[in-house]
C-alpha cells in the first residue's frame, strides 16, 4: 500500500525525513511553557505562568498567509526567508492589539515534498518566530499532488498572544490630539504582489537586473522579508505609552489606520513627512499607476503606525531611536472631517 501511495504522489518516508530534519531548529524557539515537542496529535502550551501576570487575561489570535509573494520565491528558488514573511503577517497583527506573543503554528501545503526544501522553508519560520518572541509549537505538512503543481507550495500561519483586557490597544483609547508615528517598513512587505507580478510581466522586467534607483537586483528587493516590529516596540506597548497600533498591510495606510480611529475623529497625515522608498517609485513608474492606486495597494514605506498621546511622543521616539528603528512623525488625530484618514 505504501508503494501505491508513493506512486499516487505521496511519499510518507520523505515526510518523516522532513520532520526529523526540522525538529532541532523548531525546538530552539521553545520557551519554558512548551510542554512537548513535535510528534503529538496536538501541540501543548502551559498558560499558568502567563495568567498570573494579568488581572483579566485575554488570548489574542491571528492567522494569515504570504499571498503571491510566494510565487516569486518559488520562481527564484529562494525558500529561506519566506517563512519570516509568514510569521510577520500574523505576529504584527496580534501586536497591534497589544499582545505579548506566546506561540505559533504553521501549515505547508505542497505539490512534491522534498525534505531539504521543507527545511529551508521552516528555517525562515524559525527565524521569524525568534524575532517575534513566539514558540513554534506545531504545524502541518501536506503533500497534495494534483492540487499543487510539483514545485508549488502554500503557507499559512497562526499566532496566539496574551494581554490584559484593560490594556488592550485600539480605537477605544484614541483621543483628539494624539500623534501618529510611522515606523519604517523594510520594503513592500507581503501585500500587493499580484499587482507587482503584473507590472513585471507587462513591463518585461528582468528580476536579476539592478534598475536605476535600486541598490540591489529587483528580485532581492521584492523578496526582502516583512519587518517584525515586536522587539522594536515591546517596551512601548508594555509601558502603556500608546493608545493604538495599525499594522499597514493590504489596503495601505488609510484602510488599516481607519480601523483604530473612532467615528468622531480623523487621522490627518502629512505625506511630505517621510520619503517614499525608491522601490515604490519604480513600481509606480513601471506600472503607470496613479497616487490613489499606490496608496490603496502598498505601505509606501510605513509598515506600522503608532497612535500616542502627545505627552508620550518624546519617550516613544527616544525608545525607537535607542532600538535602532527609523520612524517618522506623520500626523495627528483631529476632529472628524470627511473621512477617518486623510492623507495630504
Amino acid at each position: 500500500m505504501a508503494n501505491q501511495y508513493k506512486e499516487a504522489g505521496v511519499d510518507v518516508e520523505s515526510g518523516e525525513k522532513a520532520v526529523d530534519s526540522i525538529k532541532n531548529m523548531v525546538a530552539s524557539t521553545y520557551d519554558q511553557s512548551v510542554i512537548d515537542g513535535l510528534g503529538g496529535f496536538g501541540a501543548m502550551y502551559s498558560l499558568q505562568s502567563h495568567f498570573v501576570k494579568y488581572d483579566d487575561p485575554v488570548l489574542i489570535s491571528g492567522t494569515d498567509g504570504v499571498g503571491t509573494k510566494l510565487m516569486l520565491a518559488i520562481q527564484a528558488k529562494r525558500h529561506t526567508t519566506i517563512g519570516v514573511d509568514l510569521v510577520a503577517m500574523c505576529a504584527n497583527d496580534i501586536l497591534a492589539q497589544g499582545a505579548q506573543p506566546l506561540f505559533f503554528l504553521d501549515y505547508i501545503g505542497i505539490g512534491k515534498l522534498l525534505p531539504e526544501e521543507i527545511k529551508e522553508i521552516v528555517s525562515g519560520v524559525v527565524m521569524g518566530c525568534k524575532q517575534a518572541g513566539l514558540s513554534l509549537i506545531g504545524g502541518e505538512m501536506a503533500e497534495m499532488p494534483g492540487l499543487y503543481k510539483k514545485d508549488d507550495y502554500d503557507l499559512s500561519g497562526f499566532a496566539v498572544g496574551i494581554a490584559d483586557k484593560k490594556r488592550l490597544l485600539g480605537a477605544q483609547n484614541v483621543k483628539k490630539g494624539d500623534k501618529l508615528i510611522g515606523l519604517k517598513s523594510s520594503g513592500i512587505h507581503s501585500n500587493g504582489y499580484s499587482l507587482v507580478r503584473k507590472i513585471i510581466k507587462d513591463a518585461n522586467l528582468d528580476l536579476n537586473a539592478t534598475y536605476q534607483g535600486l541598490s540591489q537586483p529587483l528580485i532581492d528587493e521584492l523578496l526582502t522579508p516583512t519587518r517584525l516590529y515586536y522587539h522594536y516596540v515591546k517596551g512601548i506597548v508594555e509601558s502603556g505609552a500608546i493608545h493604538a497600533i495599525a499594522n499597514i498591510t493590504g489596503g495601505g495606510i488609510a484602510d488599516n489606520l481607519s480601523r483604530v480611529i473612532p467615528n468622531d475623529l480623523t487621522a490627518k497625515i502629512d505625506r511630505s513627512s517621510w520619503s517614499v522608498p525608491n522601490i515604490f517609485k519604480c513600481l509606480q513608474d513601471w506600472g503607470n499607476l496613479n497616487q490613489s492606486d499606490m496608496d490603496l495597494v502598498f505601505n509606501q514605506g510605513i509598515g506600522m503606525v503608532l497612535v500616542a498621546p502627545e505627552e508620550y511622543v518624546q519617550a516613544v521616539t527616544n525608545y525607537l531611536t535607542d532600538n535602532g528603528l527609523e520612524y517618522f512623525e506623520i500626523g495627528e488625530v483631529v476632529k472628524r472631517e470627511q473621512q477617518a484618514v486623510e492623507i495630504d
